[in-house]
């Protein structure tokens, strides 16, 4: 993973599991690691490194299954907090079996290897885990709540109308054909990792997930929402969110994760965590307000929703520039993404006339592209000296061109991929429930279950 190969105290772990025997080798292949990595655990990364994962972890739920449970309709509240849960369990094993090798193994510039299935090579032995700062085992774990949070982001898009079953077998192959492999030519130095031999245009920067995260979700999220069709009463029916006080709180817990998203992507307790916690927050809070004004301006009211969406939305877009930039620039970004995405969320969906019914794509797809961007134009050497400069700062516009082509790349993979395992699905065990099951909900139909009991 690049952020890996960025800090003074570097594990390397961008590049696998790497036995302690050759880590001083691999380090003098990096000449912009001033120091010699240690073989020796480090209890300060350590422990922030357990603590960014379970941050992580929190995004889903229940940060992400309330935020997105308040904003459907009450009959519908239980599917999709089970979607959530369901996914970390789901997700957290297909990552284990054979997710992690895939992505982080050492394959081609395209695809991983299957050297670390089953976890192999990663587990205690003679009592200590291997790896350096910190232990293979644990940057795989931290990794996997990465692969937990990004399909369950998807489910926006579909909200109240896919079959469980249907969203089971899309998540598995979503998370094998398309995640992984662009995971790895990211951050497992392939065809898109910064720096690498043989990658696309010089290879992109992506700190914690821009391209592999949000771009790709929210772009999914879109063809999902396309191939699957519009609700039943969409444009016709109160369709308004049930709770958004659910919403405002998922929200606010989505805003505190994004600490270990972002900071524990320098996978190490040091100046560029803390400086990637500084821009995470400041974004986010640029975010928020832009929104909030830009309603209260042209509604005469500022709404909780836009609030709480403005937010997420500068969340996803410092999340690839996190480990590049500087604070001041992260209030612009986050301010960018705010007003971008409220038009996306607002005016081009209601022209284009597609139903994401959780606007999945208009934050994490718009947010992700504006992100990576960005990070090609406010990117600098003085935060990240291992990085590159940006236009802003006297960088050429090579750099915003390859940060553009690994979108493009992205793009084509979710499209294309996405498209197929839909298609697929919905051939064999179909995918979007029936017209009663969806009247009905899905909560009572799927699941048995209700969200409220009113007596």
């Amino acid at each position: 993973m690049l952020f890996a190969l960025l800090l003074p105290t570097s594990n390397l772990f961008a590049l696998g599991p790497i036995d302690s025997a050759d880590t001083n080798a691999k380090t003098e292949q990096i000449t912009s690691v001033p120091e010699v990595v240690s073989d020796a655990t480090s209890p300060a990364d350590l422990a922030w490194m357990l603590m960014a994962s379970a941050l992580v972890l929190f995004m889903t739920a229940p940060g992400l299954a309330m935020f997105y449970s308040g904003l459907v309709r009450r009959k519908n509240v239980i599917g999709v907090m089970m979607q959530c849960l369901f996914l970390m369990g789901l997700m957290s094993i297909i990552w284990a079996l054979w997710g992690y090798s895939l992505s982080f193994g050492s394959g081609n510039l395209f695809w991983g290897n299957l050297d670390h299935v089953f976890l192999t090579g990663l587990t205690m032995q003679n009592g200590e885990l291997p790896g350096g700062a910190v232990p293979d085992l644990i940057f795989m774990i931290f990794q996997g709540m990465f692969f937990v949070i990004t399909p369950a982001l998807i489910c926006g898009a579909f909200a109240e109308r896919m079959k469980f079953g249907a969203m089971v077998l899309f998540m598995i192959g979503w998370g094998t054909l398309v995640y992984c492999p662009l995971c790895h030519m990211v951050w497992g130095e392939g065809w898109l990792f910064f720096g690498g031999e043989g990658a696309l245009l010089g290879g992109a920067l992506d700190f914690a997930g821009g391209t592999v995260v949000h771009i790709s979700s929210g772009v999914s999220a879109l063809v999902c929402a396309l191939v699957l069709g519009k609700r039943l009463g969409y444009g016709n029916k109160d369709m308004r969110p049930h709770n958004l006080t659910y919403t405002a709180m998922g929200a606010a817990m989505l805003w505190v994760g994004w600490f270990g998203f972002n900071a524990g992507s320098a996978v190490a307790a040091d100046d560029l965590a803390a400086n990637a916690f500084v821009v995470t927050h400041l974004s986010a809070a640029a975010g928020a307000v832009a929104w909030a004004f830009i309603e209260w301006v042209s509604r005469g009211q500022p709404s909780i929703l836009g609030t709480a969406s403005g937010a997420i939305a500068g969340l996803v877009c410092i999340t690839p520039a996190a480990g590049f930039v500087q604070p001041m620039p992260a209030l612009f970004i986050g301010a960018a993404a705010g007003v971008l995405c409220y038009l996306a969320c607002g005016k081009v969906k209601r022209l284009l006339g597609y139903d994401d019914s959780l606007d999945a794509f208009g934050v994490h797809g718009v947010g992700g592209l504006l992100g990576a961007f960005l990070t090609g134009i406010f990117a600098t050497t003085d935060v990240n000296p291992a990085a590159a400069d940006g236009v802003f700062y006297g960088g050429s516009w090579e750099l915003v061109a390859a940060q553009l082509a690994a979108a493009g790349v992205a793009i084509v993979l979710s499209v294309v991929a996405s498209f197929v395992l839909l298609k697929v699905i919905d051939l064999t065990v179909g995918l979007r429930v029936e017209e009663e099951v969806e009247e009905k909900g899905l909560d009572l139909a799927a699941h048995g279950e209700e969200g409220y009991v009113l007596s």
